[in-house]
């Protein structure tokens, strides 16, 4: 008997279907970001950094600095990570050709072909998200609140171009896309009205919503604060919770680094899971802030995991990534966080589920402690090296001999 089939014995004994999980895992895309590849500078903004709220710290060579280079990285990552893959794209990352630029205002689908054709050519799907930071239009920390017009309508008529370039996409795929929009509006200090940017928020998004986009899964992102935007966010948890329950289509994204460190998204899923037919995540690993370091196989990640699958959520939660760490390999982390995402999903899957519940609801407090306890030791490993030997990758830490070589081969060259 091998490992595998006696870890399935075990499991089998809980009241697992280890085969339905492993086909169940390998069948859930995780949407991969591709800002973690070139420290969220872009494409779109010369001598492009990350800024208004955004930070990446560290300077370690080898920094993707063109779409070719960042396609190279992504496909190097995608090769050691088993499981479905989709590209999450920021529209700052549009490919312009030789002597061609717009501005946000006026991006257009047509500079996003390439990553199309890429991702058709890949079998990856694509989610989308408007920029709306690291630009000179960011004025006073805000966007789409601004009280000044000019700075409004340029980040409306940005958003809407977004909507459009998502539902292009969209159709070229055959695929619905996500465009999710975030902005980093706020105040650094304690502000005399907070009503009125959100207003103003509120009204901008009416507007960008307008038009019906059937290939486009519409999603808005919270966050308790930002980098200089300390005492007031204009786009609360509750200001835009409260604006997705009101507007069907529009859904609330959960971003796990953009609540108080008390807060666990793990709880929120199955909340809003009774609301909303889609939830939008974005994974990431906040280290006492918003600090988006590299996704580990921890207990909140697991958690997560759990609760989606407990609610019954694989086809209704969709799960991307978002970190960046300029301080190690890029590519090495896209591995070790998509990596730990995937596991987390497969673990979550081999939980005894329907069994704990039952003991719930029976009031059976005592048995369901001693079953959930006995779970955690199972021999998950042994099921983890099976599930990345049936999808073609290295089950234990050989495939960073890879990342090496390419480092030694390739990214040393860059002089980034």
């Amino acid at each position: 008997m091998s490992r595998y089939e006696e870890a399935k014995l075990n499991y089998e004994k809980m009241g697992v279907d280890v085969e339905g999980a492993l086909t169940l895992c390998a069948a859930t895309p995780i949407s991969i970001h591709c800002w973690q590849g070139d420290d969220v500078r872009g494409f779109d903004q010369k001598d492009g950094r990350a800024g208004d709220g955004i930070q990446t710290t560290g300077d370690y060579p080898g920094r993707a600095g063109s779409f070719e280079e960042l396609k190279a990285d992504f496909l190097k990552a995608a090769s050691l990570i088993p499981g479905k893959k989709r590209i999450n794209l920021h529209a700052s990352y549009a490919v312009f050709p030789e002597g061609e630029w717009a501005d946000r205002d006026k991006t257009a689908y047509r500079y996003f072909i390439p990553w199309v054709e890429f991702a058709r050519e890949h079998g990856f799907g694509i989610d989308f998200n408007p920029t709306c930071f690291s630009h000179p239009m960011v004025k006073n920390g805000l966007t789409l609140s601004s009280p000044d017009e000019a700075v409004r309508r340029f980040w409306i008529d940005h958003c809407i171009a977004c909507r459009q370039v998502a539902q292009r996409m969209g159709e070229a795929l055959g695929d619905k896309v996500l465009n999710n929009i975030w902005v980093p509006d706020g105040m650094k200090d304690v502000p005399a009205d907070r009503m009125g940017p959100r207003l103003r928020l509120k009204a901008a998004l009416d507007e960008i919503f307008a038009e019906n986009c059937p290939n486009v899964i519409d999603s808005v992102e919270s966050k308790v604060f930002g980098i200089g935007l300390e005492s007031y966010t204009v786009g609360s948890g509750e200001f835009f919770m409260a604006y997705a329950s009101q507007h069907p289509g529009v859904y609330h994204l959960l971003d796990n680094g953009h609540y108080h460190p008390t807060e666990l998204v793990s709880d929120k899923i199955p909340t809003l899971l009774c609301y909303f037919d889609v939830l939008p995540l974005h994974v990431t690993r906040p280290v006492r802030w918003d600090s988006d370091h590299v996704v580990l196989f921890d207990d909140e990640l697991r958690e997560m995991m759990t609760e989606i699958v407990r609610c019954g959520g694989l086809q209704k939660v969709l799960i991307g990534l978002d970190f960046f760490d300029a301080s190690i390999n890029r590519v090495a982390a896209w591995v070790v966080g998509t990596r730990n995402a995937q596991k987390a999903l497969l673990w979550a899957l081999l939980q005894p589920h329907e069994a704990l519940k039952a003991l719930q609801d029976s009031a059976d407090f005592t048995e369901k402690m001693v079953r959930m306890e006995e779970a955690k030791t199972l021999p998950f490993g042994d099921i983890w090296r099976e599930y990345c030997r049936r999808e073609g990758v290295s089950a234990d830490e050989s495939w960073f001999e890879d990342v090496k070589a390419y480092e030694r081969d390739v990214l040393s060259r860059r002089g980034t």
